[in-house]
């Protein structure tokens, strides 16, 4: 295999949410959707999460139009006896240890949730959303909901009661926990909180790049000391202030995260389909070759394989929950 034929592990898109308001767009090859099968398959990317995220023209407060994304999902990406060739679902831990050593004959699919105000307060959706297959949930996107506040809510408040409920439950049930979006009060909560290691699925290094949804020194270290994930992400104005962003343009962000102990616990989270504007070079899921190569012009292969792949693979294959578990 060639190096720039590596597998790639992508932890967020928002392909679901685009299909949803363009019900018109075929996920096989609409080129309008940065994600499609055949640009995952130009990109090798083996495995992409699809987050279900309710724009705000929905009122992101409604559990149907969160069902209406998992039953889009399932028509449209996953595959079927109707659909043989589209993605297989990842759910358990052991699928994810397989993924790692067996050969691939088909990408596969990860769902997550980007915000539980679709879940209305009720813990018993959690669950629901569990046994349809999601597996990693962020409490927020960017404003205040019932169970914490957003990075872009000014208050600055942590978690409620409400979400402190939800964290325990989902360390319970087996359901990650994803902390991009979420207020910096509320990242601290959840750090104490969590008994399992969480993830940050799509931001970068705020010393790099001083935007609020970055992470903090502070913040990555906290990730890396309980074994959670950063994903770099390829929003232009998350890597740099002003100007054309290029490729290269993310390397300072992997220096930072791995001069604070990151180099095996940093992965991708692309943000495509959330994002107008693209990197040069990086404008789609069909570009990851041209990433994979650059990233080997300075780093050992061993690192880059691990941030394409390895790492978040090592983190599914440990901490998803196990195939013979039973949610009551």
């Amino acid at each position: 295999m060639s190096r720039t034929e590596w597998p790639i592990a992508d932890f967020h898109c928002d392909a679901l949410s685009k299909m949803l308001m363009k019900p018109e767009l075929l996920f096989e090859e609409a080129s309008e959707l940065d994600v499609n099968l055949r640009r995952m398959r130009e990109g090798g990317v083996d495995l992409q999460a699809f987050a279900i995220y309710l724009p705000e023209v929905l009122g992101r407060g409604k559990f149907e139009h969160v069902m209406g994304q998992l039953e889009l999902y399932r028509k449209n990406v996953e595959c079927s006896s109707e659909r043989p060739n589209g993605v297989k679902t990842l759910l358990w831990r052991e699928q994810a240890v397989q993924m790692q050593t067996g050969p691939k004959s088909s990408p596969w699919g990860l769902i997550t949730l980007e915000g539980v105000d679709g879940l209305e307060g009720n813990l018993f959706y959690l669950e629901l959303c569990f046994q349809m297959g999601v597996r990693i949930v962020g409490l927020t996107w960017n404003h205040a909901n019932w169970a914490a506040d957003g990075i872009m809510e000014k208050r600055g408040a942590g978690l409620t009661e409400k979400g402190k409920e939800l964290v325990h439950l989902c360390n319970r049930i087996g359901m990650l926990l994803d902390v991009s979006h979420l207020s910096e009060k509320g990242f601290w909560e959840l750090a104490d909180l969590s008994e399992r290691p969480f993830i940050a699925s799509h931001s970068n290094s705020y010393s790099v790049c001083p935007h609020v949804r970055n992470l903090k020194d502070d913040q990555i270290q906290a990730i890396v000391a309980r074994e959670g994930r950063i994903g770099l992400t390829f929003v232009p104005w998350f890597v740099k202030g002003e100007g054309e962003v290029q490729i290269e343009d993310l390397l300072p962000h992997i220096e930072q995260i791995c001069s604070l102990g990151g180099a095996h616990h940093l992965m991708m989270g692309s943000d495509f389909d959330g994002i107008s504007t693209k990197i040069k070079g990086l404008e789609h899921t069909g570009c990851y070759p041209k990433l994979t190569e650059i990233l080997l012009k300075y780093y050992d292969e061993s690192l880059v394989y691990g941030w394409l792949w390895g790492n978040a693979m090592r983190y599914l294959g440990e901490h998803l929950p196990e195939g013979k578990q039973v949610i009551i």
